[in-house]
């Protein structure tokens, strides 16, 4: 009795493992391709996606891939903090929302979540900011108060050749030395922001601070998570770091990132 060939029996010919190898390194090829030529929007709402089917670790490599890539924003950075928080990340939740606060314009649900979150960490208000003039130079991105002032000092020159044309005339005069003042004021400010220390959060519970800067160091004292500490020195991937006891010492980058520039 003849019987009909059995089928899916997983046994396959030589000449079908070919195809088959080579159907599954051109699926691989065009999926690359594909995810390179995707648009950061397009990589943002892949990120939403994976979030909201509960694959956060998914999704915060995504974050972390576009924040990298220079795509940052408040919205990004707002996400980033929900999905770290949600894995009890808290550190690493409060470092998101103060990035989203350094580029981003003002944003009041920003700055509610770091405040219920900094009470979530026990930390007092001054741990969160060691250097005052960081402050200043969030303004100062802010408003563009930096361009204000160059603005004004340029005014300033109209206004002294108005006066030099029409002697006779006073407010020009007085409008020169008006703009020039503030033009001044507002420079020397953009240079004190500018010239403010770096700053960098814990993100890891109890981070070592070290003697040194080497893998071997020994442990001098204990960083509080979520906690925000001046940068004074770097050296490959630690960092030389102020707590808020005053304790100084080494930290590793992968403990404490900086806000002034996204982790790779």
């Amino acid at each position: 009795m003849n019987h009909p060939p059995a089928r899916g029996s997983g046994v396959r010919g030589p000449g079908s493992v070919v195809v088959c190898l080579a159907v599954a390194l051109l699926t691989g090829m065009v999926g690359s391709a594909r995810a390179a030529a995707a648009g950061p929007e397009e990589r943002f709402r892949e990120a939403t996606a994976l979030m909201r089917s509960g694959d956060v670790p998914g999704a915060l490599a995504v974050y972390r891939e576009l924040a990298a890539a220079g795509h940052e924003s408040t919205n990004l950075y707002w996400n980033w903090a929900q999905g770290a928080a949600s894995r009890g990340r808290a550190g690493e939740a409060m470092w998101a929302l103060l990035r989203a606060r350094e580029i981003g314009p003002a944003d009041t649900a920003v700055e509610r979540e770091i405040e219920r979150l900094r009470q979530t960490l026990n930390l007092e208000r001054a741990e969160l900011s060691p250097v005052p003039t960081a402050g200043l130079a969030r303004a100062l991105r802010r408003f563009h108060l930096g361009t204000l002032g160059g603005l004004l000092l340029v005014v300033s020159l109209g206004f002294h050749a108005l006066a030099r044309r029409r002697p006779s005339l006073r407010w020009p005069r007085a409008a020169a030395w008006v703009a020039a003042t503030l033009g001044l004021a507002l420079a020397l400010l953009t240079f004190a922001g500018a010239a403010s220390r770096q700053t960098a959060v814990v993100v890891t519970p109890n981070a070592s601070l070290l003697d040194a800067a080497s893998p071997t160091a020994g442990a001098v004292a204990s960083l509080r998570e979520g906690e925000v500490v001046p940068v004074l020195d770097t050296a490959g991937s630690f960092l030389r770091v102020q707590d808020s006891s005053g304790a100084r010492g080494w930290v590793r980058t992968s403990d404490a990132w900086s806000l002034a520039t996204p982790p790779r």
